[in-house]
């Protein structure tokens, strides 16, 4: 059996940190995204994999390859214009066998639920969907089923008119009939070629379509910035305990960590695992990490520093005296001393975040900054809960963000000093 995996899109609402990667190349435990995926796969015995690809395709090709590293064989197809899932998959009619499996690449999936969907597909040797439970079926594309099989796929219904609260999971095993459908296939409202949609023309068409329920556990949607947090902290409560790099004496690592060969632990630094710490990167003296933390290469993390939960990645530097708290930090950051990411509203409430010029309520009590690549701080500056900040801003010393940067922006202070003589 052949995989495809839709690694196409742009990720806007993943802004600001896919402005400057794919959405799919995002790490977790110190692997892209898309990784998950791929060894998902093969270890289920899956090794022909077709990629489709545009936004910063390069990215993805050069980081995976040919897939000989992951026991794979990966090819790449370019989507000239993303127009929807039906038109990406459309584009591997000629490169697939009679029966395939169709990945989002925005999922984080477990072996288990790649074994669930074939197990359901040799059984019932039809097209088959996977579904997940869901709290808010308003939000997804809802089954509508007659015993075990699927009679209608409904995009978002409206609230307390969903069929069911078993939403597309984003996990398929089609035959070639799909491509028919495919070509029948119009546009949708969203302006798209909706999968979804020529699912129907199968369904209309007498095709039988079978579904299976997938265990909440080996699944997760990454499609909001603070879903990274939710899907690392998912992978690190599984992460097998390796000390490979440097711990000096007086350090104190307690639970599981994972410490990759030539990172550095400096005396006086107290690690809480579950946590990951990547090659090359230098943590301590005297700073404080706690549970569902992922720091990434040649990360510096020093003297009076405290994070916790959250994603630091590759050549980040919080150097001393600064506090680190749900957030998400991007590539090459510098932090100035004192620089703090306020995780927790002032009234208590749930965090609210700007996606797409909407503002979206997060759900969580907890969450602070997310930042993009080659930002910079001067001391105290202090990030409000939510904001987001965009690649190459610089934030003046002693500055209060509180709303959203943009890209390339300079945030100054400006004081009104006044001198006086003493008497």
């Amino acid at each position: 059996m052949h995989a495809v995996i839709l690694a196409a899109g742009m990720g806007v609402r993943m802004h600001p940190l896919t402005l400057t990667r794919p959405k799919v190349m995002l790490p977790l435990a110190g692997k892209p995204l898309m990784e998950y995926a791929i060894t998902s796969l093969v270890e289920n015995g899956i090794r022909d994999v077709l990629i489709v690809v545009n936004y910063r395709e390069e990215e993805i090709k050069q980081y995976f390859r040919d897939g000989s590293n992951y026991g794979a064989h990966i090819d790449y197809v370019h989507q000239d214009k993303p127009l929807g899932s039906a038109q990406a998959i459309g584009l591997a009619a000629s490169r697939v066998k009679d029966e395939f499996m169709i990945v989002y690449g925005d999922l984080l999936i477990s072996p288990n639920a790649v074994k669930s969907v074939i197990k359901a597909y040799k059984h019932d040797k039809t097209t088959t969907i996977s579904v997940i439970p869901v709290q808010n079926p308003e939000h997804y594309g809802v089954v509508k089923l007659d015993g075990t099989h699927v009679v209608d796929v409904v995009e978002k219904p409206s609230s307390g008119n969903a069929p069911s609260n078993l939403a597309n999971a984003g996990l398929y095993v089609f035959t070639k009939e799909i491509f028919s459908a495919i070509e029948k296939t119009k546009l949708s409202e969203r302006g798209e070629f909706e999968i979804t949609d020529s699912l129907r023309i199968l369904l209309r068409n007498g095709h039988q379509v079978s579904h299976v329920k997938l265990d909440p556990d080996s699944w997760m949607h990454i499609g909001l910035p603070w879903d990274l947090l939710d899907a690392n902290m998912l992978l690190l409560k599984n992460i097998k305990p390796s000390i490979r790099g440097d711990v000096e004496v007086g350090s104190h690592i307690i639970g599981s960590i994972d410490l990759a060969e030539g990172a550095r632990i400096r005396s006086g630094a107290y690690i809480e695992g579950p946590a990951f710490i990547g090659a090359g990167s230098d943590i301590g003296p005297n700073c404080f990490i706690r549970p569902y933390t992922s720091i990434g290469k040649n990360v510096r993390v020093g003297n009076a520093c405290e994070v916790k939960n959250s994603i630091i990645m590759d050549g980040t530097q919080i150097a001393h005296l600064s506090y680190v708290g749900d957030s998400i930090i991007g590539t090459n950051c510098n932090f100035g001393a004192g620089t703090i990411t306020a995780n927790l509203r002032f009234d208590d409430k749930s965090v609210k975040v700007m996606i797409k010029d909407k503002l979206v309520d997060s759900g969580k009590r907890k969450l602070g900054a997310i930042i993009g690549d080659r930002v910079k701080t001067g001391i105290n500056v202090n990030f409000m809960p939510g904001v987001k900040i965009e690649p190459n801003a610089w934030i003046g010393p002693n500055v209060v963000i509180q709303r959203d940067v943009s890209q390339d922006s300079l945030i100054v202070l400006k004081q009104d000093l006044e001198a006086r003589k003493i008497s």
